[in-house]
Formats: structure tokens, sequence, C-alpha cells
């Protein structure tokens, strides 16, 4: 009896090996479904971007975000800032261009730090989208639109910004932009001082206050073309759009962000080196006023 009992008894060699090949079966299992949810997230995240994702110039506490997916668009997040660096998403025209009403504002359970729907109460500062509730909801969807109300799309302007001059420049990206183009990329996202310790406790509630906002239109075509704009917060609301008009150049030394991190060298120079507003038809809708 006691001869059955240690035959069935594994040596240390054998329990050795069997606890060796589990761990190399789990870890086959743990690299290719890796594998595979990186091959799926990339491939998402190249269909709402163009030349890459943006990312740093240099890697520091203040360049270095999560990319939040979401239906539509994606969201370069700092949980040092409290705010999306960057907000990528792509339009195109769509036959009959409609949207629901409006959601609610909600918090985001992906970022660190509890950002609420009424985190902004009494501060004198909107809560501005950066992908725009209309534009996503007409070309991504009632989904995408809902999420375009989560708070890690939000971040603090002021209302002559938020409800006008700014307002203006989203409604001619969707309404004429896009019917000339055809597709059009958009990057947009807040600009911040210089250095940080001048900013650091201008917040609201945990939420860092930008001192302007920047967006960068793109035609993604075989030679692209690109405008630029950076509008600050002390805006009255009905300047022409063409005066902010800068170079992504300006914006990427501003932000310290690379926004075609795969575009040649040699065509980043020249798309993101100069201001080049022909072929736009900018002027016949720089002093049009907001549809709201």
């Amino acid at each position: 009896m006691a001869l059955a009992r240690s035959r069935r008894r594994r040596s240390p060699l054998s329990r050795w090996r069997s606890r060796t090949r589990q761990f190399g079966i789990t870890l086959v299992f743990v690299i290719v479904g890796s594998g595979l949810w990186y091959t799926q997230e990339q491939a998402y995240r190249d269909q709402l971007s163009w030349m890459g994702v943006p990312t740093w110039e240099a890697l520091t506490p203040l360049t270095v975000h999560r990319v939040l997916r979401n239906d539509g668009f994606l969201v370069g997040w700092s949980d040092i800032r409290v705010n999306p660096l960057w907000v990528s998403y792509l339009l195109h025209e769509v036959d009959d261009p409609s949207a629901g009403h409006r959601p609610g504002f909600r918090r985001d359970w992906r970022t660190l730090w509890p950002v609420a729907a009424d985190s902004y109460s009494g501060s004198g500062y909107d809560r501005g989208h950066l992908a725009p509730n209309y534009a996503i909801a007409v070309v991504h969807g009632r989904q995408a639109q809902q999420q375009s109300f989560l708070m890690s799309n939000i971040s603090p302007q002021r209302p002559d910004l938020n409800r006008r001059l700014w307002q203006r420049l989203e409604e001619v990206v969707i309404d004429h932009f896009v019917p000339r183009f055809g597709v059009v990329q958009v990057i947009t996202g807040p600009v911040f001082p210089e250095r940080f310790f001048d900013n650091v406790t201008n917040r609201v509630g945990l939420v860092e206050i930008p001192e302007a906002f920047y967006k960068i239109v793109v035609v993604p075509a075989e030679e692209p073309m690109a405008l630029a704009f950076i509008m600050p917060q002390d805006v009255r609301g009905d300047e022409p759009l063409d005066d902010y008009l800068v170079s992504i150049n300006e914006v990427e030394a501003r932000t310290g962000l690379n926004f075609f991190p795969r575009l040649p060298e040699e065509a980043a120079d020249v798309l993101e080196g100069e201001i080049v507003a022909e072929g736009w038809a900018l002027e016949e809708v720089a002093r049009q006023p907001a549809r709201f």
C-alpha cells in the first residue's frame, strides 16, 4: 500500500516541469492576446488619425499622456494637467446630416482624478468641448455624441470663446471644409503657459486652466493641406477666424507635441512650417456668425 502511494507521488522535478509547462502555456496566451489587442487598437487609432496619433517631442511629466479610445474620436489625456492634451477625429461628408438632442455631461471613470459634470460650477468657465457635439453626432452617430460629453473631452473655456469664436470655427469645419474637401482630419486641444509653476494653481477644482486653444485641420490627400489656429481665452468672440492662423510648428512649439509622427521630415517641413490659406476659401466664412 505504501509502495503504491509512493509511485503516485510526483517527484520535485516532475512538478517543476508541469508548472513550467503551465506557465509557458499561460505566457503564450498572454502574448498572443496582447498582440491581437495591440493590432486591433492600432488599427482603430489609424482609422481616426492621419500619420499616427500625436506624441511628445520630449518625454516630460507635462507631455506624457494616455490615449483614451472613444467611438469616433481619440483623447490624449494628461493626469498632471487633468486635461486632454489633444483630441483627434476624422470628419467626412454624410448624406443626411442630423444630430440628436444634447446629452448630459458625465464623469469618465478612466481619468485618475474625479472630474464631475458640476466641477466647473461657479467658476466663470464653460465646459468646452474639444471633439464637438454636432460634428461628432452627424458623422459618427449617437453613441459617439454621448461619449463627447464625457468630462475627459472637456476643458475650461471662457464663454465668449466657447459660445462664439470657438463655436464659429467648429461650424466652419463641418459646414464649409468637410463639403469642400470630402474628408478632413482634426486635432485640437489646450495651450498652457510655458512655465508650469506659473499656472500650477490656476485651476477649476483639479483641472488646470489653459491660456489658449489650438485646432489643426488637415486634408489628408496625396498632397496634403493644413490650417492651424491658436485662439486665446480673452477673445471678444466676433473676431475674424483668420486673425488666429498660425503654423503647425508654432502649435508644436507651444504644446511640446508632435502631431504627425509618421510624416516624413521633408513633407513635415512643407506642411508644418508655413501658413498657407490658399485653397480653403476661409475668407468667405472668416466673419460668419455662429449658427446659434
